[in-house]
Formats: structure tokens, C-alpha cells, sequence
């Protein structure tokens, strides 16, 4: 089992940045794949950004896909998501989310997650 923990979020202006990151708990880290999400006040939650336990395989929104960037760092049981060019509609509660699984795959739906953390609030001026 695996907890986790966000952090980093905040108030930024448009066309600013953020570096979110989430923290876990465990030995095994590095078997996880990790995906971070959103949640707006009256949508639904949707994926951004996720990793294999690795770090070798990537894959983006299309709505964030240039502009933020997913990493981790097993050796700290981190993940990361540089956020840069934020937009008002980047604005919501981040989420991660782990899995295990074997090294190279990945999942961008959020019911194949078994683990998710608390979540931290991004707010993006215009």
C-alpha cells in the first residue's frame, strides 16, 4: 500500500508557472505508474499527465501537452508536474494517483488508479 501527498499548489497568474509534487510513501515506488488529474468546481475529473514506474514512458492531455511536463524521482519517491504557460482553465484541485504495475505502462483513466492523494487547489488569475 502507498499514501500520497501533494503539495505545491497556489495562486499564479496567467502565463505563469507551478511545480507540483507528490510525495509517497513505500519501498517499491518505482513499481508504480502515476498519473496526476483535475477536478474544476462543476466538471468532472480528468487526466493530465501520467508516468510509468520508470519514468521511460509519458503521456499528456492534449490540453497540456507542450506546456507541462511530468518526472519523477524514485530515489525520493516523488512525481512531479512542472506547469508553465498556465491558463484560467488550467485552474482546479490536482490529484495524484498510483498504480502498481510493471515498469513501462501507463493509464489515463482514473478508475484503474488504486491509490490517490488529498489533492491540492492551482488558481490561475486572468
Amino acid at each position: 500500500q502507498v499514501q500520497l501527498v501533494e503539495s505545491g499548489g497556489g495562486l499564479v497568474q496567467a502565463g505563469g508557472s507551478l511545480r507540483l509534487s507528490c510525495a509517497a510513501s513505500g519501498r517499491t515506488f518505482s513499481t508504480y505508474a502515476v498519473g496526476w488529474f483535475r477536478q474544476a468546481p462543476g466538471k468532472e475529473r480528468e487526466f493530465v499527465a501520467t508516468i510509468s514506474g520508470s519514468g521511460g514512458r509519458t503521456i499528456y492531455a492534449d490540453s497540456v501537452k507542450g506546456r507541462f511536463t511530468i518526472s519523477r524521482d524514485n530515489a525520493k519517491n516523488t512525481v512531479y508536474l512542472e506547469m508553465n504557460s498556465l491558463k484560467p482553465e488550467d485552474a482546479a484541485v490536482y490529484y495524484c494517483a498510483a498504480r502498481p504495475t510493471s515498469t513501462a505502462v501507463v493509464f489515463t483513466r482514473s478508475t484503474l488508479y488504486d491509490y490517490w492523494g488529498q489533492g491540492t487547489q492551482v488558481t490561475v488569475s486572468s
